[in-house]
């Protein structure tokens, strides 16, 4: 018998597990894997830092640098290295280089003359009035024309989401811009008035800890001690008096007064059938495809490109294997040994879901000829090491916002049943750590009674 049941011990589930129980919840995290922690891997290698899955919070997350001095990691943090000197983009089978400022696309040649006139005449296009939900590329080809949504914004989309701008839902990926068009008319006007009144522009310090994000659900995991239970597979969820009957196999019941599904959404589709079919269906409808992540480490005179960059992304229009790639060791200190750097290669996703099951030896040769080309990276790396992620990041796609309605209003029809998770409010590190401080705090009020509501208009669950 407990408080609640936090099913996924993942970084959404852990968050939300460790806020309960700071409340003074009986809470019991179960997760199917031998190790809580989810995707946040960390792993050292030779003295290399490989990622596993994200690398980077935003210092703009409240929640981020709440939890980071809440559980006494601020001593570990690091900030972006300064060797972060320009964004690069694959164009014409090189790398292109754009300075990091908010005019880099229209002094840089990257684009076209021709773009980049679209560009500076986005002011002058009409907005939208009403019609159909649109996907990421139909709203950036109305505003800023065509060739720069191809160049830019698609392979935004695949270095964020894994996933494609012709598939991806504007209101769902990007609803500020959709409010700003509304509101003022124009993206670039709308900026440019903000700017008059002294807002300031959305923050993009990126941050991580010496030992990578890996740090940070091990951290809540220590402080949540024997709360977690690993090597459990939740088989059912049902309701019973007064509360939830939670089916965990050999693992045996457990009653809770209130249940949190933290798991991959195909896995909760599962968890909710029988118990909320709205919701099942809703969380069915969201694909996560496979994605492959290739980490590779050299000696510095091995390489020629000044990795001076976070990386690079890939236009699909490209004909590409490798949608992006990341500069792990200019990132942050401590990614490789001193003389030595290191590179991160992303596969699949959306885009090529296929190149992300290839086995590990196909991969790392495709990955080290797509560094060969592009950066200049010769000869044999000191380390290889591949991750295949079979469920990779959830699709936003033409429907999410209201499929995720549907999830956040699970506890409006099912009072005591909570979804949280990175196909809510965005796949990043600050977005889930955000949504789980609130589930958490909507999980309180629904247990202690004090009125707070469950309904999407209030609690983002």
């Amino acid at each position: 018998m407990v408080d609640v049941a936090v099913i996924g011990g993942g970084i959404s589930g852990l968050a939300t597990a460790y806020d309960l129980k700071l409340r003074g919840h009986r809470v019991v995290v179960l997760e199917r894997q031998t190790h809580a922690g989810g995707n946040a891997v960390s792993e050292r290698l030779d003295g290399f830092l490989m990622e596993h899955g994200p690398s980077t919070v935003n210092a703009a997350s409240a929640a981020a640098g709440a939890l980071s001095l809440q559980l006494g990691l601020d001593g570990q943090r690091c900030d972006l290295g300064n060797g972060v000197r320009r964004r690069y983009l694959v164009g014409a089978g090189r790398l292109s280089g754009i300075p990091i400022h908010p005019l880099g696309f229209l002094v840089s040649d990257y684009l076209s003359p021709r773009a980049r006139l679209r560009l500076l005449a986005e002011w002058a296009i009409p907005r939208k009035k009403g019609g159909n939900e649109e996907t990421v590329a139909e709203f950036s080809v109305r505003r800023f024309g065509s060739e720069f949504t191809d160049r830019v914004i698609d392979p935004l989309l695949a270095g964020l989401y894994a996933g494609k701008a012709s598939t991806l839902s504007m209101a769902a990926v990007f609803p500020r811009l959709i409010d700003l068009e509304r509101e003022y008319g124009s993206i670039s006007l709308a900026m440019l008035c903000r700017h008059r009144r002294g807002a300031k522009m959305p923050g993009s310090r990126l941050f991580s800890w010496r030992h990578g994000i890996g740090t940070l659900p091990a951290a809540m995991a220590r402080r949540l001690g024997e709360s977690i239970r690993t090597g459990v597979a939740v088989r059912r969820i049902r309701r019973a008096a007064g509360g939830f009957r939670v089916d965990a196999g050999a693992a045996g019941d457990f009653h809770a007064r209130a249940v949190v599904i933290a798991t991959q959404p195909h896995v909760a589709a599962h968890l909710l059938d029988g118990v909320d079919e709205a919701a099942a269906a809703a969380a069915g409808g969201i694909e996560a495809p496979p994605l492959a992540v290739v980490f590779l480490g050299f000696r510095r005179e091995q390489v020629e490109h000044p990795l001076d960059g976070l990386g690079f992304l890939t236009p699909e229009s490209e004909g590409r294997s490798l949608s992006g790639a990341q500069f792990c060791s200019t990132m942050f200190g401590g990614r490789a040994p001193v003389g030595f750097v290191s590179v991160a290669g992303y596969f699949g996703g959306a885009r090529a879901p296929h190149l992300a099951r290839l086995p590990a030896a196909d991969l790392i040769d495709l990955a080290r000829s797509e560094f060969r080309d592009l950066i200049g990276a010769r000869g044999d790396p000191a380390v290889a090491r591949v991750r295949h992620w079979p469920m990779g990041l959830p699709q936003y796609r033409i429907g999410h916002p209201e499929r995720a309605a549907c999830l956040r209003n699970a506890g409006a029809r099912q009072p005591g049943l909570f979804v949280t998770g990175n196909y809510l409010d965005g796949p990043s590190v600050g977005a889930c750590l955000g949504l789980a401080r609130e589930t958490a705090a909507a999980v309180h009020g629904v247990i202690a009674g004090s009125g707070v509501t469950t309904s999407a208009e209030n609690v983002a669950v």
